[in-house]
């Protein structure tokens, strides 16, 4: 499998640690790797569809699509705005449904839900409903576009460098694998999602057992 991606036209959206990560990882197995994001590298924005229509019509034919792309909208329900709110969604929901709308994609998609939904706390209402929307989202974009495969991964909580040191062995120890997600555990849920023909339409929890801890 470590091969399966060699010689292959990848796009990775977001440019966050782990899109980064991603990246490196893919190129090290092969793939020719396309950055993208409002920032970094080819320049796309998951909230404005003439970008994502600019940047299909300079790319031509892709083998897969992995979008990290995030935009949180934490805080109690008091302080939430309707702006913030459509940007969490346009990341999560609205930017992956215009993706799959212009981009000439022969394989996969990936996209990017979380344990948030599976979890939901306190303050996180929009980031769980976001996530959550993903999982349904590549059901039915899996129906739509079939052959294309299309599939999700949901994370944990990984040790990228943001989170304190007290906060991870805090989630660590209330894992059921007792340890933190590491950047290529989510790497390599990725390239399972990218390689296996056999898998559509599926999220892919690479959470320690999070989801389901008490």
């Amino acid at each position: 499998m470590s091969n399966s991606v060699r010689n292959t036209r990848v796009v990775v959206i977001g440019g966050s640690h782990l899109g980064r990560h991603l990246s490196e990882s893919l190129t090290a197995r092969g793939a020719d790797v396309i950055t993208a994001s409002p920032r970094h590298g080819e320049h796309i924005d998951l909230a404005d569809e003439s970008s994502i229509k600019r940047f299909a019509e300079a790319a031509g034919e892709i083998d897969h699509v992995v979008s990290t792309a995030a935009m949180p909208a934490n805080g109690p329900l008091d302080d939430l705005d309707a702006e913030g709110i459509r940007r969490a969604f346009d990341a999560k929901v609205v930017g992956p449904l215009l993706l799959a709308k212009h981009l000439r994609v022969t394989r996969s998609f990936t996209f990017f839900s979380g344990v948030a939904a599976w979890r939901p706390q306190r303050h996180r209402t929009v980031m769980a409903t976001t996530n959550g929307a993903v999982k349904f989202l590549v059901e039915a974009l899996a129906v739509e576009l079939a052959p294309v495969r299309v599939n999700a991964v949901a994370p944990g909580i990984v040790d990228s460098g943001v989170w304190p040191a007290d906060f991870l062995s805090t989630t660590a120890d209330r894992n059921l694998t007792r340890n933190v997600g590491r950047p290529e555990d989510i790497a390599q849920a990725v390239l399972y999602a990218v390689t296996n023909p056999y898998v559509t339409g599926t999220v892919l929890h690479v959470d320690g057992g999070g989801r389901l801890a008490g």
